[in-house]
C-alpha cells in the first residue's frame, strides 16, 4: 500500500531555520540544521535502501506559495495563499509503498523524531492512503 507522510510547518519555522527567531520558534544554529538534514538523509537512504521509497520532497516556504482558480473564461487566476494565517502547512513529504499502516506509521515516528532546537514545534508527522482504483484501508 502506498502511504504520503507529511510533515508540517509554518512560516515562522522556515523564518527561524533562517535564523530569524520569533516568539516560539528559536532561531536553528548551523549544528541545528545539519542535525536535522542528517537524520532525514539517514531516513531517506533507509527507504530507498528497503525499497519502500517511491518519492519524497522537502517544500519551500509558505509565503511562495500560491492559489489558483480558474476564471469565467478558464484562465488562471493566481492570488498569494491564506499562509498568513494558516498554522501549519505542509513542509515536505513521503511517498512510501509499505505493507500496511503499521509501517508507515512506523517511519511517520522515526520522522517526528527529527532533532529540532529546544523550544521549536515539532509537529505531527500526518500520515494518509494513496488512494487507488480498488480503493484503501486503514
Amino acid at each position: 500500500m502506498k502511504y504520503m507522510l507529511m510533515v508540517l510547518g509554518s512560516q515562522a519555522d522556515y523564518d527561524a531555520m533562517g535564523g530569524r527567531a520569533s516568539t516560539g520558534n528559536p532561531a536553528w544554529s548551523e549544528a541545528d540544521l545539519k542535525a536535522m538534514f542528517d537524520h532525514m538523509g539517514a531516513l531517506n537512504d533507509d527507504l530507498a535502501e528497503s525499497g519502500e521509497w517511491v518519492d519524497g520532497q522537502g517544500l519551500t516556504e509558505p509565503r511562495l506559495a500560491k492559489l489558483v482558480t480558474a476564471g469565467a473564461d478558464g484562465t488562471p487566476v493566481i492570488s498569494d495563499g491564506p499562509y498568513g494565517e494558516a498554522k501549519e502547512v505542509p513542509a515536505g513529504y513521503w511517498i512510501v509503498d509499505v505493507a500496511d499502516f503499521a509501517r508507515a506509521a512506523e517511519i511517520a515516528a522515526r520522522a517526528h523524531a527529527c532533532p529540532v532546537p529546544e523550544g521549536a514545534p515539532n509537529y505531527p508527522v500526518v500520515v494518509r492512503p494513496v488512494d487507488s482504483a480498488s480503493g484503501t484501508e486503514m
